[in-house]
C-alpha cells in the first residue's frame, strides 16, 4: 500500500470494524483517531468535550493528521466529525485516499442506540435527530470522499473487499 486510507463517515457507520478487517486483509497498521486522542488526553471523548470543548477536540484531530503523515501508510478510522474541517480534508487528501462509508439513519441508530460515549447524540438518541445531523454533514462528507461505499446490508469483511476493489 503506497498511501494512507482514511475512513470517514457518520458515527456508527462501521468505520472502526471495517478498518480492523481492512488492515488485516492488506497487512498494514490500523489507527483509530478517537482512540488515539483518548489515549493522548487520558480521558474519554465525552470528558474532553465537557472539559475542553468541541473546538479543542477538533484541533487535536487536525494535529493527529500531521502525525499520521509521518507514519508508514496505514488504515485510519476517523472520528465522525473529522471531515467537517476543510483543513483536515486537505491534509488527508495530500497523504492518502478518503473513503466515505454511508448507511441509512435507521441503521446508524441500530448501531449507536446503546452507546453512551457519543457526546453529539446525548439526549437525542433517535432516528429523526440522527437523520438531521447526517443531512447537515452529508455535503462535506461527499466533497471530502475519493471513494463512497454503501454499507447497508453488508458485514465489515464485505465492505473491506469493496474498498480493496476500488483502491486498486
Amino acid at each position: 500500500m503506497e498511501t494512507h486510507i482514511f475512513m470517514i463517515g457518520f458515527m456508527g457507520v462501521g468505520k472502526t470494524s471495517t478498518s480492523r478487517v481492512l488492515s488485516r486483509k492488506l497487512g498494514v497498521k490500523e489507527i483509530d483517531t478517537d482512540a488515539m486522542i483518548v489515549e493522548q488526553e487520558g480521558k474519554s471523548i465525552s470528558d474532553i468535550f465537557a472539559d475542553e470543548g468541541e473546538e479543542y477536540f477538533r484541533k487535536k484531530e487536525t494535529e493527529l493528521i500531521d502525525k499520521i503523515g509521518e507514519m508508514k501508510p496505514c488504515i485510519v478510522s476517523c472520528g465522525g466529525g473529522m471531515a467537517m474541517r476543510e483543513v483536515n480534508v486537505e491534509k488527508m487528501k495530500k497523504i492518502g485516499q478518503v473513503v466515505l462509508l454511508t448507511a441509512t439513519p435507521e441503521n446508524i441508530y441500530s448501531h449507536v442506540k446503546d452507546s453512551t460515549n457519543r457526546p453529539l447524540l446525548n439526549g437525542n438518541m433517535n432516528v429523526p435527530y440522527i437523520k438531521s445531523l447526517m443531512d447537515a454533514r452529508e455535503p462535506k462528507y461527499k466533497s471530502a470522499a475519493d471513494i463512497i461505499i454503501e454499507t447497508d446490508g453488508y458485514v465489515p469483511a464485505q465492505i473491506a473487499d469493496k474498498i480493496i476493489e476500488k483502491i486498486k
